[in-house]
């Protein structure tokens, strides 16, 4: 009996040192936690795009449509701690959009969009890689008809203004994609009016 209580007060007084000696020990501190920052839309940017066009000539009489190719370079600014961004952009795009109408018994004359482009300032709002736009601003255009067996060859340049929006969307800090609709009024150049709806996608580079 007197061994039995010897070792059990032998074996209460290890574990209270033992307690004693744990609690002298410092605390290890709590690992540190790094935010990891959100994408920033800010920068320069330079891209690629194509897409499809339909337009309106002269009221209608001709109705161009077809592809478009081209290249365009901007810059976004992100506000601080805010989902808006604004920017500027602009873009140029040759284009493949014609129509042939024949009036007889005159012949036929084909219409040719051979290039157009826009200057726009660009809203959106950001959901950090995800940012959704508005834009609007100067949109030019050349136009090229050709009569009969390459006679009575007109080209004209028209002027107007383009709106439309998009989403964007940042595959990696550097590498955005797009896709967008707009519409263009470009005005009337001796009486013809020409107008468009394009929808495009492209691919650009972020500095």
């Amino acid at each position: 009996m007197v061994r039995s209580l010897a070792l059990g007060a032998a074996l209460s007084a290890a574990l209270l040192s033992t307690s004693a000696f744990a609690a002298d020990l410092p605390m290890e501190a709590a690992p540190a936690v790094i935010a990891v920052p959100s994408f920033s839309w800010t920068g320069a940017y330079l891209g690629v795009q194509a897409g499809y066009g339909k337009d309106r000539l002269g009221g209608g009489a001709f109705r161009p449509k077809g592809a478009l190719i081209g290249g365009y370079a901007g810059y976004n600014y992100q506000f601080d701690a805010s989902p808006l961004v604004v920017g500027v952009e602009t873009d140029f795009n040759w284009s493949d959009q014609d129509d042939k109408v024949s009036f007889a018994p005159f012949g036929s004359v084909k219409a040719d969009v051979k290039w157009a482009g826009a200057t726009r300032g660009r809203v959106g709002v950001a959901f950090d890689r995800v940012m959704v736009y508005g834009a609007a601003g100067v949109a030019y255009a050349r136009v090229k008809g050709t009569g009969t067996g390459g006679a009575a060859t007109q080209s004209r340049s028209f002027t107007g203004w383009t709106a439309g929006g998009g989403a964007e969307y940042a595959f990696t800090d550097n590498v955005v994609g797009r896709a967008e609709y707009r519409y263009a009024d470009y005005g009337r150049r001796s009486g013809v009016k020409l107008t468009e709806n394009r929808v495009m996608g492209g691919l650009a580079y972020k500095f």
